[in-house]
């Protein structure tokens, strides 16, 4: 019958967002099961916080603090990102095990649309990054920082798109690759130097002429400073709140539009 051909409204979406769903529960459900990638995504920075801001301690001395910001505070904003910037990437991790154990054929496969397949694991990646980020700012009154909540409301946002970046360009590394050696590699390769250029561990005003230009190009570096400047709202900024933001929603549609691209591109060979 001509009605029964007909689509029910909201059909397709219900085909968009349900595998979508589905996909994140995985994510999630998946991590936590694993207690070792928990417990290291929150105290391997939270160890590199502590001993290199203690390190380090009075003898640096920041130029947007006039000279009274330890560096133990100083280097918090980084430290967050840090834990952002490791369970973004590594959770990515699971669509080359994906692959390898056939669960992903089976999802490119089925009727689905690729969309809710990029924005299911993106955003189970993001709400894990996120999760972990927020955690890690219950650490924040030790360096004398107490959010009130539009703040902790503007933070959190800068978190979840900080985070929802970098997953969806884990997910656009990870795609094409069915090693996780060779994700190790690039990633000790490209995202270590994209966090050590993100004004997270020096102030871009002391740098060098050429550092001060990748770190300005380097999209992090505006995650950092918004996180800084909310954090730390008396000290100047080397960005306005606004651009830093802006910066961001541009950097999360363009890393997840890589990461659709990339998924539409991957083709299989037919079998002989």
């Amino acid at each position: 019958m001509a009605s029964q051909a007909t689509s029910l409204p909201g059909a397709s979406n219900t085909g968009l967002y349900l595998p979508a769903f589905t996909l994140w529960w995985r994510e999630i459900v998946r991590f936590y099961r694993q207690r070792s990638r928990v417990i290291g995504v929150i105290a391997s920075p939270l160890l590199f916080w502590a001993v290199i801001g203690s390190g380090f301690g009075t003898s640096f001395r920041s130029g947007q603090s006039a000279g009274q910001q330890h560096y133990l505070d100083y280097f918090y904003p980084g430290a967050l990102i840090m834990i952002v910037l490791f369970t973004s990437i590594f959770t990515m991790m699971s669509v080359i095990e994906d692959r390898k154990e056939g669960f992903l054929l089976s999802v490119l496969v089925a009727p689905v649309p690729r969309s809710s397949i990029v924005l299911g694991k993106v955003l189970g990646g993001t709400t894990l990054s996120a999760i972990q980020g927020l955690i890690f700012l219950a650490f924040a009154p030790l360096v004398g920082v107490h959010l009130n909540l539009g703040q902790f409301l503007l933070v959190t946002l800068t978190i979840f798109l900080v985070s929802f970046a970098l997953t969806a360009l884990g997910f656009a590394i990870a795609w094409p690759m069915d090693s996780t050696q060779a994700f190790h590699a690039i990633i000790n390769l490209f995202l270590i130097p994209l966090w050590l250029l993100s004004g997270a561990l020096f102030p871009l005003a002391g740098a060098s002429g050429w550092i001060r230009i990748l770190m300005r190009i380097n999209p992090l570096t505006y995650g950092v400073e918004a996180l800084r400047n909310l954090l730390y709202p008396a000290s100047p900024a080397e960005f306005p709140l606004s651009a830093s933001m802006a910066t961001l929603v541009l950097f999360s549609a363009f890393m997840f539009a890589l990461a659709f691209l990339m998924v539409n591109r991957r083709t299989t060979k037919p079998a002989a």
